[in-house]
C-alpha cells in the first residue's frame, strides 16, 4: 500500500495578513493530519528555504496570504527547489496579485471590472483623481487591507488632508476606482467548477479586513438570494477569470452587482489565488455547501497539485 504524500504547510510570513493565514493553515494541516498525511508545520521566516531542504516533502501545501506568499516570490522559490506547490505558480501570481495588471489581461477578455488609473499618494492633497464617491486601493494587497472609500460627506478632508490617517500615508501609489454602489458577492473555483455564490452583508460599515475575520461582523448568505441570471454570471466570469489567468487549485473572485442595473450591474473587482481556509473563510464555506467537507476540500486542492506536471 503506498503510503500518503509527506506535505509541508506553508503559514504565517510576514504580510499584514499573517494571522489570517496561521488560522488557515493551522486548519489545513489538521485536516491532513486526520486522513492520515504526514505533515510539516512551517512557519515561514528568512530561513524557509533552508526548512524546506530539511524537511523534503512530496509537495508543499501554499497556506500563505498576500506577499511574498502569493505574488510570485515563494513560487519561484519553489520552482527553483524542484518543489510541487497547491494553487497558482508564479506568472500567475505575478499578474492575480497586482490589480491593475489583472485588468490589462481580465478586461480585453470581456470581463466586466471597474475603471479607474495608478495615482501617486502625493496628488491626493492636490485634488481627487476622481469624482466622488471613489475607492483607493494599494495595487499589490489582498483582504481589503489599506482600503479606503473616499465620499463627498466622508472626514478625510477635501481634498484629502496630509494629516489624516488612510492608504496614501503608507503607500507611494494607489489604485484610484469608481465607486460601485449595491451588493458584495463572491464565487469560489475549484477544479474547473464554479462552487456557488455568496452575498456578503456586513453589519456596520462595509467589508473590510475586520469584518472578513471577525466572527459576527458579516452575514454570509450561501447560496445568494440573487437572480438567477447574476448567479450565473458570477460562475461564468469566475470561471473565465480563472481560466485566463491561469490559475490553479482554489481561486475566489471578488464582485460588487449594484442591483438597479441587473446582470449589467455586475463588476469582478479582483481574483484571489490564495484564498482563505479559516473557519470564517468563503471557499470552505461554498465547499460545504456543495457537500465537501473542509478535509475533502483541501485533500482536492492537493490531489490537483499532484496530478499536475513536476516544476
Amino acid at each position: 500500500m503506498t503510503a500518503p504524500p509527506h506535505i509541508a504547510v506553508l503559514m504565517g510570513g510576514w504580510s499584514a495578513e499573517r494571522e489570517v493565514s496561521l488560522m488557515s493553515g493551522t486548519g489545513v494541516a489538521d485536516a491532513l493530519e486526520s486522513r492520515g498525511h504526514r505533515v510539516t508545520r512551517i512557519d515561514m521566516d528568512r530561513d524557509v528555504a533552508a526548512k524546506l531542504a530539511a524537511a523534503r516533502p512530496d509537495i508543499v501545501f501554499n497556506a500563505l496570504h498576500g506577499t511574498p506568499g502569493e505574488d510570485g516570490s515563494v513560487q519561484g522559490m519553489l520552482d527553483l527547489m524542484g518543489l510541487k506547490y497547491t494553487h497558482s505558480g508564479l506568472a500567475t501570481s505575478v499578474i492575480a496579485i497586482d490589480k491593475q495588471l489583472t485588468k490589462l489581461l481580465l478586461v480585453p477578455a470581456g470581463i466586466p471590472m471597474p475603471g479607474g488609473r495608478i495615482v501617486k499618494s502625493e496628488t491626493l492633497y492636490e485634488a481627487d483623481p476622481l469624482p466622488r464617491p471613489y475607492v483607493l486601493k494599494p495595487v499589490n494587497e489582498g483582504s481589503s487591507v489599506g482600503v479606503a472609500i473616499v465620499t463627498a460627506e466622508g472626514n478625510y478632508g477635501n481634498p484629502i488632508g496630509r494629516d489624516v490617517a488612510g492608504p496614501w500615508t503608507e503607500f507611494d501609489e494607489l489604485l484610484a476606482e469608481p465607486y460601485i454602489r449595491g451588493r458584495e458577492l463572491t464565487t469560489a473555483v475549484l477544479g474547473g467548477q464554479a462552487l456557488g455564490v455568496t452575498e456578503l452583508r456586513p453589519k456596520n460599515g462595509w467589508y473590510d479586513f475586520d469584518a472578513k475575520y471577525t466572527e459576527g461582523l458579516t452575514e454570509h448568505i450561501c447560496p445568494a438570494q440573487i437572480p438567477d441570471d447574476v448567479a450565473d454570471a458570477c460562475k461564468r466570469i469566475a470561471l473565465e477569470a480563472h481560466r485566463v489567468l491561469g490559475c490553479k487549485g482554489a481561486s475566489r473572485s471578488d464582485f460588487r452587482w449594484d442591483d438597479e442595473c441587473g446582470v449589467d450591474g455586475l463588476f469582478l473587482l479582483e481574483v484571489n489565488t490564495q484564498p482563505g481556509m479559516t473557519p470564517l473563510s468563503l471557499v470552505p464555506e461554498q465547499a460545504r455547501h456543495i457537500g465537501m467537507s473542509y478535509a475533502d476540500l483541501v485533500e482536492a486542492i492537493v490531489d490537483e497539485a499532484l496530478a499536475g506536471a513536476a516544476p
